[in-house]
């Protein structure tokens, strides 16, 4: 390992927030953990004065480590790629915001366009993220789906990194209340109401405050509960941009598949099957339908030969996936889940499971869902 003094990335190390790599002490003892939070101006100055270390292979940025990583390595990415999200989302500083959301955004793009399959997994998966909270997981889980569908419409670069921020934080004046409404049983309350209604101006107050000053972004984030025959709110505008109709349809489809106290999720062909019928001539509603398909990996499935699976990579048609089968035809848990093509004679998909059946351990489903 090759090591630089700590006093030569200074500027990477913002006081209260996270540690983007490991800092050694001269002798290479690890002194702190990647994650810790440098509290003070003091502490910082007494590790420069100590002569602190690091290692120049964490140096890299978390987008640059996305690209490089070997493929088995993409999982354990995706859940801090996660995480550092929720971070991101959940403290919504405004004086560090901005930077911190290009800074988490970066790798989650990267993630996305390496492995689409594993993108949507994150989506289906619901025990994926189940630290997360409630309303970071969802704007994630939406986020994750705008930037799929805008792929398959063929936007540019940029429109697609658009679609995946507009997502991400449409709902950043929420977030805690998305949680609440989530496990509560009684209809929402007056004054939740009026935290609905208002959201979509205060999300974009949030990001004003931030610094964000893209006009595209912004307008989509203020309109992404409006629809084109006026019915939405807040002003029942008609002339709705397309980067909110994405992000509507993305944030409807995903919260079909999460579940609440007063309903269960709802399977992956169930969504699909109820936002394809709400307007099956949009092309945005084809596109999404057509990306998750019937069975997208996540989806937990029942095969023609008794086992019971999840869906880990789409197959050469939409109802023949890749699955890993995570018990045998006695409905007895194997240890370690095995792969196979639901195109086998025998092997084809008979039936959904429903989304709460308990999943094997996650370092095995890693593991089958890289094959």
């Amino acid at each position: 390992m090759q090591f630089a003094a700590l006093s030569t990335v200074r500027s990477r190390i913002r006081l209260g927030e996270p540690l983007p790599f490991n800092v050694r002490d001269i002798d290479r003892t690890l002194l702190l953990a990647r994650g810790h939070r440098v509290s003070s101006q003091a502490q910082l100055d007494a590790l420069m004065n100590r002569g602190a270390l690091v290692d120049i292979a964490e140096l890299q940025t978390a987008r640059e480590r996305a690209v490089r990583a070997p493929r088995e390595q993409l999982p354990q990415i995706w859940n801090e790629t996660i995480s550092q999200i929720g971070r991101t989302l959940a403290e919504a500083k405004a004086e560090t915001f901005a930077v911190a959301l290009e800074e988490s955004v970066a790798p989650a793009l990267t993630l996305v366009e390496r492995d689409p399959d594993l993108a949507i997994f994150q989506v289906l998966s619901q025990a994926a993220s189940v630290d997360t909270a409630y309303g970071v997981r969802r704007s994630l889980h939406s986020a994750i789906t705008a930037c799929l569908v805008a792929q398959r419409l063929a936007w540019q670069p940029g429109e697609v990194e658009r679609a995946f921020k507009v997502a991400l934080t449409m709902n950043l004046s929420m977030l805690t209340l998305q949680g609440e409404l989530a496990r509560q049983r009684m209809p929402p309350t007056p004054e939740q109401r009026v935290a609905l209604q208002s959201h979509p101006m205060r999300s974009v107050q949030m990001l004003q405050r931030a610094g964000v000053q893209d006009k595209d972004w912004l307008a989509a984030v203020l309109q992404h509960h409006e629809v084109e025959d006026g019915s939405g709110y807040p002003s029942g505008r008609t002339d709705v941009c397309e980067l909110a109709s994405l992000a509507r349809r993305a944030d409807i489809y995903t919260s079909k598949l999460s579940a609440r106290s007063t309903r269960e999720a709802l399977s992956a062909d169930a969504a699909g099957r109820a936002i394809f019928m709400q307007d099956p001539s949009h092309p945005m509603t084809q596109a999404l339908v057509k990306e998750f398909g019937i069975y997208p990996p996540g989806c937990l499935v029942r095969l023609g030969s008794g086992e019971a699976a999840i869906v880990v990579q789409r197959g050469p048609t939409v109802t023949t996936p890749v699955v890993a089968c995570f018990t045998d035809a006695g409905d007895r848990p194997i240890a370690k889940p095995y792969r196979v093509s639901t195109s086998e004679p025998g092997r084809g998909v008979v039936s959904l499971l429903q989304p709460g059946t308990a999943f094997p351990p996650a370092s095995a489903m890693a593991a089958a869902m890289l094959g």
